[in-house]
């Protein structure tokens, strides 16, 4: 049975007390928060086992590359990646996408391809390809989104033609909480042989990623949006696209020779993560991916689905309030607005209530113009909120209206 106390209990932050009063976190679409399992493996690693990986050759160092190879294997099991090399460390959703629209799109695509994004994605999944276009002459193509916060697929299939080699698209909106058909997209694309690049960081905590059964080429995500530390992330990629990609830096780890007239670099994964990696983040991810496979990923899709249709009769019941996107078959965002009155202004107010939110076009710009608005409040729930919770924001955000009337 999904005990959300008991897991409350795994989060220390969720006791802490800000302005005078005890933290809600609705905040999770940013960042979620970090569970014991997690935060004891950090500092077991550097209390206990802290070297640099694949260089020295003394016990220590062996066993802190073991366990950074074994938490690639966890990454890989999660996403049932076909091989473990088909999982490459990075920092995060951004810098994953950055690699395969630099390593990738720059050295493939040229004045006759097209690249075709989606008007809801966030800018780490718009801007790289818009760039990219710049430099190599390529046409920069947006699908449009309609006033009920979904990809219009039809107009989407028309969109993709013989020019086109990437499609960029989000699993998820971190803006609206629109979840998009990827297998039927994806298909669509694979269609007339275009590449697919997934942006999942809203999904790697919400829902199963299979990405033999997506059959996407490129799927990035962030260690911090699924209970795991900040700066590590993963760039997935079809072994056969990632033996083409160009390493978006160079430096120690990831050559096999370096002479004045030559380089060579190691295969992926290991020839695309220069430098020393976050190896501590890294095993500390394993963990997380432990911690969300423990409870089970259909509960925690339940759970947070039920607590946003909470939310959402909850908050459709105060006058004037506006709530965007999708009203079924969402996921666990809920973005509004409130009279008008500006979201800054809002978060500001439920901020000394102890309720985070996040306020602002959450990098979507394009999105937001597409609305027709220029920002949003937004809820977003996971595994440890609750309804008493959602009370609390209903009651704030009458305190708001009195404020600001």
């Amino acid at each position: 049975m999904f005990d959300v106390g008991k897991i409350r209990k795994q989060f220390p932050i969720l006791t802490s007390i800000r302005t005078g009063k005890p933290l809600v976190y609705f905040d999770n679409a940013a960042t979620t928060q970090r569970p014991m399992v997690v935060l004891e493996r950090l500092q077991q690693f550097y209390s206990q086992e802290n070297a640099n990986i694949h260089r020295g050759i003394y016990q220590l160092a062996y066993e802190a590359t073991q366990e950074y190879e074994l938490a690639r294997k966890k990454v890989a099991s999660f996403i049932n990646a076909r091989v473990t090399e088909e999982v490459v460390f990075c920092r995060g959703t951004t810098e994953a996408i950055n690699m395969v629209a630099q390593g990738w799109g720059r050295e493939q695509l040229g004045p006759n391809d097209e690249v075709l994004v989606t008007a809801m994605e966030h800018h780490s999944n718009y801007v790289p390809w818009a760039v990219v276009c710049k430099q190599t002459g390529a046409k920069f193509r947006v699908a449009p989104v309609g006033s009920d916060g979904r990809l219009d697929l039809s107009q989407l299939k028309k969109m993709i033609n013989a020019n086109t080699r990437v499609l960029a698209i989000t699993h998820i909106s971190n803006t609206l909480g629109t979840i998009n058909p990827l297998p039927e997209i994806i298909a669509l694309a694979h269609e007339k042989q275009v590449v697919v690049v997934v942006d999942a960081a809203q999904s790697i905590a919400f829902d199963q990623l299979d990405v033999q059964h997506l059959d996407c080429d490129f799927l990035g995500f962030s260690g911090h949006k699924a209970f795991g530390p900040m700066g590590i992330g993963v760039l997935y990629g079809k072994k056969e696209y990632l033996s083409r990609l160009h390493p978006f830096q160079q430096g120690g780890s990831m050559i096999t020779k370096v002479s004045q007239e030559d380089i060579q670099f190691k295969p992926p994964p290991h020839g695309l993560e220069a430098g020393t990696p976050p190896v501590a983040e890294a095993i500390a991810l394993g963990v997380a991916l432990e911690f969300i496979t423990g409870i089970g990923l259909n509960q925690i899709k339940e759970h947070s689905q039920t607590t946003l249709q909470y939310a959402r009769d909850q908050l459709s019941s105060i006058q004037g309030v506006r709530i965007l996107g999708p009203a079924t078959d969402t996921s666990n965002i809920l973005s509004f607005l409130l009279d008008n009155i500006h979201p800054h202004d809002i978060a500001t107010i439920l901020g000394t209530a102890g309720i985070a939110v996040r306020a602002g076009h959450h990098c979507t710009q394009p999105l937001m113009a597409s609305l027709g608005i220029n920002s949003t409040v937004r809820a977003s729930f996971s595994i440890y909120n609750n309804h008493h919770e959602v009370d609390h924001l209903v009651s704030a955000l009458g305190t708001v209206k009195k404020i600001m009337s």
